[in-house]
């Protein structure tokens, strides 16, 4: 996969390079941005094409239009990697939070409206072809369920072909063939998506944010800073809206921290590798800040004291 970056903070300069990418889309920055940041990098794997844009523009847009010109030959398959943004098509509307998978209409009006700076992935896919795999009456545009397992196998591609994972194993004339695959796994998570209740879909979001959060704290373990504030911030919610996600599971985050902490911390203390690492370089690697207090919570939880649990790993 080939990527031709363009970063800019000249609004002008980024949306040409948009255009060139995408087609002919329009764009106006955001009002309560000052600075204005847009990046876009065009990736082409064995001639599926993928574009990366990251920005915080006030909207992205598009005028109904035919299927005429080569631009609008497309349907555009959106992966929302960070932030959020609300899509418009055919009088509907849906959310995207980070993960989250819609389908868009290049040969309809439509719009996309971030909340402030996002990073999408959108496939270029035939339209002629998406059109011809789904039911008659079945419109191209909507949200994508994951909670099924078209929807499963279809974010695994998707996340592959973003993270460049099949790069180096990509022939000359797969490109057709990874096209082909993602557009069977359309029909059946858009129809998922569309039979389910207003419940089940928060519930879905609920679950999908809760799974992302806990990705980035296992990520992030090491780091001092890691707090809900920060957390909260990285997933573009509010610290109040962090809190429900894990109450919701009878947990709180500061607790699925601490615990996630805690176990990298007996996981290094019980490897014989690491036997002559002293015990507060552990838990300071790991995120605590005071050995002490390092101590008593580990003793709390495990009901040994570091030491004694060291101890008895090694059959001391």
């Amino acid at each position: 996969m080939v990527p031709h970056a363009v970063r800019s903070h000249d609004f002008d300069s980024w949306l040409r390079s948009l255009q060139g990418v995408c087609g002919r889309f329009e764009s106006r920055p955001a009002l309560s941005h000052g600075l204005f940041i847009g990046e876009i990098a065009r990736q082409d794997l064995s001639g599926l094409e993928v574009a990366q844009i990251r920005t915080n523009a006030g909207s992205i847009s598009r005028q109904r239009t035919s299927i005429d010109q080569d631009d609008d030959r497309h349907c555009f398959l959106i992966v929302q990697r960070s932030g959020r943004a609300e899509l418009r098509q055919n009088g509907e509307s849906v959310e995207l939070g980070p993960g989250e998978m819609a389908l868009m209409d290049s040969a309809r009006a439509c719009e996309i409206l971030p909340h402030g700076l996002i990073e999408h992935a959108s496939f270029h896919l035939s339209r002629e072809d998406v059109c011809r795999h789904m039911p008659e009456g079945r419109p191209t545009f909507g949200k994508l369920s994951q909670h099924c397992a078209s929807g499963r196998v279809l974010r695994t591609l998707v996340e592959q072909i973003c993270g460049g994972e099949l790069d180096h194993c990509a022939g000359l004339e797969e490109g057709d063939a990874l096209q082909e695959a993602l557009i069977a796994l359309l029909a059946p998570t858009l129809r998922q998506q569309a039979g389910q209740t207003t419940s089940e879909l928060d519930g879905s979001h609920n679950a999908g944010m809760r799974s992302l959060a806990q990705q980035l704290i296992d990520q992030s373990l090491s780091e001092p800073g890691l707090t809900p504030l920060a957390l909260a911030r990285q997933l573009n919610i509010s610290v109040r809206q962090l809190y429900r996600l894990f109450e919701e599971q009878g947990d709180s985050v500061c607790r699925f921290i601490q615990r996630a902490r805690l176990k990298r911390s007996a996981a290094d203390l019980a490897n014989p590798r690491l036997r002559n690492e002293s015990i507060t370089d552990i838990a300071f690697r790991w995120g605590f800040t005071d050995s002490a207090h390092f101590s008593r919570t580990f003793k709390k939880h495990f009901e040994q004291s570091p030491r004694d649990y060291r101890a008895s790993a090694f059959g001391g």
